[in-house]
């Protein structure tokens, strides 16, 4: 029996991490999900074993890539059109391996079929990648195979990554542009910093002038910028790594997607779009089958937000204390009043999951809405920002050239 060194997230979707011994990392695995943990990573116990499983998978990524969403959506759309034609499942596993343009999507097959030919599952088999499939999917997939429906499952499934797809795609576009106008303002600012001010700071002080306020300040800010940047460049690298680290801890990934959501302007659209996740990944599960607090277990880890995660696990324990669905929504605070009556209407009547479509087709259009109008949001604020920094720039650089052009018209 070897030692493992294991992470992973518990039903509350809580990151844990331990060792625990096994015959094989499968074994571990198997183990880990029968305590209701789901793995991230497992490796063998000790640094040097870690900085070897490290260095190899940094090797399968740079040269196999990894399984993109795209990848997934034709993963789905295959299988549902090869198991609705009544092919095997393992013959169509095989053919996918064989005609998919993705390597990490190949070695990816290929592990599901060596798992179905030691005895697993699918799901069982799709478990061992939780770095490609999330709960959500892995989900679905085990009603399918419960209820003799996996075509339809991974029909579904097609659909529901094709929405989220499209989504990331309009969210990525709408900010590309303002991203775009901060960066070559970043630049401009930096080439001005390092070329033009010295070269004018040259020139002044040829003169021999008392240099207006303005002016200073931009000579001052210049000479520091240029005798320190090494310094600069490298405490920017050293706080990137910090933040960045400090957002992969439980906490910071909690304060961060809280934040996210109260930003200007984009906050909003991050705010409806995760809710918009949530509905739509719910109702396809509570159609699928899956028990509603099973459900909410697994969409607390779907809507790619920590802060909106930790409401849905609310949502979850109110549910199991035989509260409302209504009532445990309002308590959240998440939901305005117009989406809580439809949720309630929905619950009456029995079709929750029906319900659940028209909040995420009304969350859907909204963040359609803001996208198309994004750019009209952003520009006053750039152009703002632009004027702000012409102006700064105008001022310490023509200030003084316009004192010496009055001080020539009085002398003579």
């Amino acid at each position: 029996m070897a030692l493992f060194q294991y992470t992973g997230r518990n039903r509350r979707g809580e990151s844990v991490d331990g060792r625990i011994e096994g015959a094989s990392v499968d074994t571990v695995a198997n183990q880990l999900f029968n305590n209701g943990i789901t793995p991230i990573d497992i490796a063998p116990a000790g640094a040097s074993h870690d900085v070897v499983g490290a260095l190899r998978g940094l090797r399968v990524q740079l040269s196999e890539g990894r399984v993109r969403l795209v990848d997934q959506i034709f993963f789905c759309r295959q299988m549902y059109t090869l198991l609705k034609a009544g092919v095997p499942i393992m013959q169509a596993l095989r053919g996918l391996r064989e005609t998919t343009q993705n390597p990490a999507l190949a070695k990816v097959i290929g592990s599901l079929v060596e798992g179905l030919d030691a005895g697993l599952d699918l799901t069982g088999a799709l478990r061992r990648h939780p770095d490609v499939f999330a709960p959500v999917f892995v989900s679905l997939v085990n009603v399918g195979e419960s209820t003799g429906g996996l075509d339809e499952a991974f029909h579904q499934l097609a659909g529901y990554l094709e929405r989220e797809k499209e989504t990331r795609e309009r969210i990525k576009q709408a900010v590309r542009y303002p991203m775009f106008v901060v960066i070559a303002m970043a630049v401009a600012l930096l080439i001005v910093n390092v070329f033009v001010i010295p070269a004018f700071a040259k020139v002044y002080g040829n003169l021999k002038v008392a240099l207006p306020l303005p002016t200073q300040i931009l000579i001052g800010f210049s000479n520091f910028t240029v005798r320190n940047w090494p310094w600069l460049v490298g405490g920017a690298l050293l706080a990137a790594l910090g933040i960045r680290a400090y957002i992969n801890t439980p906490e910071g990934r909690y304060r961060w997607d809280r934040l996210k959501l109260r930003l200007p302007v984009v906050g909003g659209i991050l705010y409806r779009a995760s809710l918009g996740r949530f509905g739509r990944a719910l109702s396809m599960t509570l159609r699928s089958g899956v028990p509603i607090v099973q459900g909410m277990t697994v969409i607390s880890q779907a809507v790619d937000n920590a802060y909106i995660a930790e409401r849905v696990l609310q949502m979850r324990d109110g549910l199991e204390r035989g509260e409302s669905f209504t009532r445990t929504a309002a308590a959240t605070g998440l939901f305005p009043p117009l989406v809580l009556q439809m949720i309630s209407v929905g619950e009456e009547s029995g079709a929750i999951d029906q319900l659940l479509t028209e909040v995420a087709d009304y969350y859907e259009r909204e963040v359609d809405y803001d996208l198309k109008n994004l750019s009209s949001a952003i520009e006053p604020i750039l152009l703002v920002a632009i004027g702000g920094l012409v102006l700064v720039l105008a001022l310490g650089v023509f200030l003084p050239m316009w004192d010496l052009a009055q001080a020539f018209r009085g002398g003579r």
